[in-house]
C-alpha cells in the first residue's frame, strides 16, 4: 500500500477521533428563542429610555447623547414643558428621539453622558428585522410603560439631580446576572420570559 494512502487513512482515523471525543459530550446548543443565552449584566444591547416613578420621563432633552455617539446614530430635538402638560421634571423634554440600530456601535456613551440616567442599554439583542426603517427605534418604542418608571423626579429643583444618580451602572457592576438584569426593564423582562435563560 503506498505510503500517502497510509497518510489519508491516518488523516481520517485521526478526523473520527475527534467526533467520537465530543460526540458523547453535553451538547452546548440551547433550545432558541425559547431558552435565550444569558449574557453578563453590563452588555449593551438594545437601548431604553427610563421613566421616574410619577410616570415623568427622565430625559431632558439636553442632546448629550446624540453630541458624544461616535455613529452619529441618536437624533434629539428638545422642546420646552409647559405648565398644562409636564412630561419631565424641568424645563425640557425630548419632543423626537430615535436611535438608528444599524449605525449604533453599542459603545454605551450615551448611557455614559446622559445627566439623569435616561438612556441605558439593556441585555436585549434581539433586533433583526427585514426593513431597515423598522431598525430606527422612535421615542414610543424606547420609552418604558409609565408602571415601570423608578425613583423620585427633583421636581423641587428644575433641573435638578435625580437622588438616584449613578444606580444603573451600581447594579450593573455585579458578576450576578440575575442582579444585573434587574438594572433595566427590558432586562427584568428577559429574566421572567417562557423558559427563562439557559444556563451555558
Amino acid at each position: 500500500m503506498p505510503r500517502k494512502t497510509l497518510y489519508n487513512v491516518g488523516a481520517l482515523l485521526a478526523g473520527l477521533g475527534v467526533t467520537f471525543k465530543y460526540m458523547f459530550q453535553k451538547k452546548p446548543t440551547i433550545q432558541y428563542p425559547s431558552e435565550k443565552k444569558k449574557h453578563a449584566p453590563r452588555f449593551h444591547g438594545l437601548h431604553e429610555l427610563r421613566r421616574y416613578a410619577d410616570g415623568k420621563e427622565r430625559c431632558i432633552g439636553c442632546e448629550l447623547c446624540s453630541s458624544v455617539c461616535p455613529a452619529n446614530a441618536i437624533t434629539v430635538i428638545g422642546a420646552e414643558n409647559s405648565p398644562e402638560n409636564r412630561l419631565s421634571p424641568g424645563e425640557r423634554h425630548a419632543a423626537r428621539y430615535e436611535i438608528d440600530e444599524l449605525r449604533c456601535i453599542f459603545c454605551g456613551m450615551c448611557e455614559e453622558a446622559c445627566p439623569t440616567d435616561a438612556i441605558v442599554l439593556t441585555p436585549r439583542f434581539e433586533m433583526s428585522d427585514l426593513r431597515r426603517g423598522s431598525l430606527i427605534y422612535a421615542k414610543d418604542r424606547l420609552l418604558v410603560p409609565p408602571e415601570a418608571g423608578v425613583g423620585a423626579a427633583p421636581d423641587d429643583r428644575p433641573n435638578g439631580i435625580p437622588a438616584d444618580l449613578g444606580r444603573v451602572a451600581e447594579i450593573k457592576s455585579t458578576d450576578d446576572w440575575q442582579k444585573g438584569y434587574d438594572a433595566t426593564f427590558r432586562g427584568t423582562v428577559l429574566k421572567t420570559q417562557k423558559k427563562g435563560l439557559a444556563e451555558s
